[in-house]
């Protein structure tokens, strides 16, 4: 059920694909004159915290076979294994030990909360790092913190980023892709490729939302390989989706410059002058982006300029 990381559709709202505010439902006992149950939306930051307390507990009691990758470091056929620290894994290093951070935000209220996510590096990988934007080509295990597995793929498949939980488009930036061969019979064979591990709170997930086996508010584990990407450019205008970041925050997907609710990584027409981008991009073929009249605005962000 690989969809499970696939819920951000192209049907949803323009706000919720910039933000990734992952609105919470949480019926209270309060009724109106209608006898209609009120929604009580939780507190992202009071969320967040409590989140981190949770994965904080599951990293410090959980180890990884790192012991597999550093007795065989040029096998590619090891997969990550997790387990708890206990009886004979008890002296193993835990997971809190060889973590990284990433420090995140989630928009609620036009308030950005701070979102924490944990990565491990069991092996880097050694060619493209992708943008949170890049399509990727990826196996994967999802599991609760429970153990509970909800979803995984064996065989790597396309994830297009921009189209997946905050939590893994974003986490995913931190490996690079690998590099592979062809066989006699078709087939391809992948070396050098990154493997790790993403732990994230509920806030850069489904948060609210229950999505088949995963619950309200749930951090996820995520245990992926990053076998090779490619720059994506949504919407064939010319422009590389990653570059469609216009005010450089770092995130694509809050992007418009005509304010037409139709962010620029899929508008064709990023300044609404009725000119498409493709064409104003490099009108005399010199390499070099237009900007026409010279004020710092290039011709394909720029409504005054149309010729």
């Amino acid at each position: 059920m690989y969809l499970a990381l696939q819920f951000y559709l192209m049907k949803i709202n323009f706000l919720a694909r910039i933000n990734f505010i992952f609105i919470i439902i949480l019926f209270s006992c309060k009724k109106n004159d209608n006898n209609i149950e009120e929604v009580v939306v939780r507190d992202a930051s009071v969320q967040s915290v409590a989140d981190d307390v949770k994965l904080r507990a599951y990293l410090e009691s959980h180890f990884y076979n790192y012991d597999d990758f550093q007795a065989s470091p040029g096998d590619y056929s090891i997969k990550i294994r997790i387990d708890t620290l206990s009886g004979d894994n008890i002296d193993k290093i835990p997971l809190i030990n060889m973590v990284q951070e990433q420090n995140l935000t989630v928009k609620q209220d036009d308030i950005d909360i701070p979102h924490k996510l944990y990565y491990l590096v069991a092996r880097q990988g050694t060619s493209s790092r992708p943008s949170n934007i890049d399509s990727t080509y990826v196996s994967y295990e999802g599991s609760l913190i429970d153990g509970s597995v909800f979803d995984s793929r064996d065989l790597p498949l396309w994830f297009d980023l921009a189209q997946v939980v905050q939590g893994f488009r974003m986490g995913i930036t931190n490996f690079k892709s690998g590099t592979y061969s062809i066989n006699s019979n078709g087939t391809f064979t992948y070396e050098n490729f990154g493997q790790g591990v993403m732990f994230f709170p509920s806030g850069l997930g489904y948060y609210s939302n229950s999505n088949g086996a995963i619950p309200q508010y749930s951090p996820l584990v995520f245990n992926f390989s990053l076998y090779t990407m490619n720059i994506t450019d949504h919407d064939n205008d010319g422009i590389a989706s990653y570059l469609e970041d216009v005010d450089l925050d770092g995130e694509p997907l809050n992007d418009d410059t005509d304010e037409d609710g139709n962010i620029n990584l899929y508008d064709s027409d990023d300044d609404d002058d009725g000119v498409l981008t493709i064409n104003e991009i490099d009108k005399d073929n010199n390499g070099v982006i237009d900007d026409t009249d010279g004020d710092g605005v290039p011709d394909y962000l720029d409504p005054d300029t149309t010729d």
